[in-house]
Order: C-alpha cells, then structure tokens, then sequence
C-alpha cells in the first residue's frame, strides 16, 4: 500500500502565504517553509519544481487575495477613483507585506500595475473611468495615470508611517485632486 502523502500543494501554498503575510516575500525560503508547515524541503519540491514556481503561485494568490479586498472594501464616495484611493491606502497599511510584493516589486508584461489594480476580471478602474461624467476616451489613460500617481505615493507614505492623515483627511484630499483631474476631460 502506498504510503499517503500528508504535504499537499495546498499545504505548501497556505504556509507559503502566511509567511509572506507575516515575514515578507524574502523570508518565503523553502527551510523557513518547511519548518513553517513541519516537514523538510522535500516535500515542497515534491510539488514545485523550485522556489520560483512557488512564488509564482504565491504571485496569484496574492493577487486574488487583492481583488477580494477591494471587492469587499466599502464603497462610500461619489467621487470616482475615492474609494479605489482609499482601498489601496488601507491594504498598503494592513497587508504591508502583499502590497509590497504586488506594488512595489517589478513584474513581467502580464502583470503590469494597471493590470494589479484594475483586478485579474472585475475592471475595477475601468468601472471608476465609467463613472467619469463626459470623460474623452482618449485622455482616459492619462487621466488614470495622474490619479494613480497620487494614490500610489499616499499608499508608500502609509508603508512607513509618513502618512498620517485621518481617513475624513484623506477622502477630502483625494476627491479635491481627483476632481481637479477630472474636471477638464
């Protein structure tokens, strides 16, 4: 009979994940991995071929765990890109390690920033963009890239603590810019 294998893809997965969310992406070692879900290396590449393949799965799990965030973040302003500001202010403070690993590291051609924040099937800048009254479709592209510019910079601030304007501080501040932005589209 043969014997059954305890370590599964999920396992290694799952512990990969709450140690990035915890330690940060270079600490997702496969020893720090082993010792985290309590098994030697060789289990881990039983199941990935190496450290790379895991973190490319990492990558995704990441990425989806993003998307949810923002699906399940509350939607309270009128103005269009404040909430999306404000969600990607929030998880830059509360998931330090994953907004590092998605925002602040370099990426290949299918995972470009616009692709991170516009979400892997919701669209969700695309949804702002609609929300834009009489936008030229042709600026819509700068337009995104002047507004993300400011709330990309705020999201940095709050990784180190630079940022510490109140969330009412916050809302004014972007719906003031945004509006400037969008005011002649």
């Amino acid at each position: 009979m043969a014997r059954k294998e305890l370590i599964s893809k999920k396992v290694v997965l799952e512990g990969a994940f709450e140690l990035l969310k915890e330690q940060g992406e270079e600490n997702v070692t496969a020893r720090k991995l082993a010792a985290h879900i309590g098994c030697s290396t060789q289990p881990i590449f039983r199941i990935y071929e190496n450290m790379d393949a895991l973190k490319h799965d990492l990558f995704d799990m990441a990425r989806a765990y993003y998307d949810n965030y923002y699906l399940n973040h509350k939607k309270e302003s009128a103005v269009p890109f404040v909430d999306l500001g404000m969600c990607y202010i929030q998880f830059a403070k509360e998931e330090l390690n994953l907004f590092k690993m998605l925002f602040l590291s370099s990426h290949d051609e299918e995972n470009t920033m616009y692709d991170l924040i516009n979400g892997k099937e919701n669209g969700f800048v695309i949804k702002e963009l609609k929300r834009v009254h009489n936008l030229n479709m042709d600026r819509a592209q700068m337009l995104f890239m002047k507004i993300f510019i400011f709330i990309h910079g705020m999201a940095c601030m709050a990784t180190n603590g630079e940022f510490d304007l109140s969330k009412e501080e916050s809302v004014q501040f972007l719906s003031e810019i945004i509006e400037n932005f969008t005011k002649n589209q």
